[in-house]
């Protein structure tokens, strides 16, 4: 099964790559990898949220716009390269504003990682990081950026 019937059985759209807030692009190749850009919680191109996970925004919030992100950076993808040629996901990088004393990240980010799972499958497994940091951009609550392999 390719991965667009894939997310069509799931039910999923990916939404149209959000605009660069600066001098960059969404995604990148190079050679048999596509490196994302930081994805912010954009729906439609309006920030979803903002404020600190722990603080302004739960938990459970803050994962469903980290899910959010991994869309996002899925159009990316899909944009550059197409989402059929993903062989798998090699890494997940997710920053989370955090209020004092917050130390959830990897729930946080598992909004991303669920995702990519549900997706892919064992393709989807991948190795992270989930880090803690005191602002992003737009004070968004999450950002996410991929690192994904991908066939000729």
């Amino acid at each position: 099964m390719s991965w667009t019937a894939r997310l069509a059985e799931l039910g999923i759209e990916l939404p149209e790559v959000a605009a660069p807030l600066a001098a960059y692009v969404p995604a990148n190749r190079s050679g048999q990898y596509v490196y994302t850009s930081g994805q912010l919680p954009f729906v439609k191109g309006a920030l979803a949220a903002t404020g600190k996970v722990g603080g302004d925004i739960s938990p459970e919030e803050a994962k469903a716009h980290a899910r959010t992100c991994g869309l996002n950076a899925l159009a990316a993808v899909h944009a550059l390269v197409g989402i059929d040629s993903v062989v798998r996901i090699v890494k997940v990088v997710g920053f989370v504003a955090s209020a004092e004393g917050f130390t959830g990240q990897p729930a946080v980010v598992n909004g991303t990682s669920e995702l990519l799972g549900e997706v892919f499958g064992e393709a989807g497994r991948h190795a992270r990081s989930a880090v803690g940091v005191s602002e992003l951009p737009l004070g968004a609550p999450v950002e996410v950026e991929l690192i994904v392999e991908i066939g000729e």
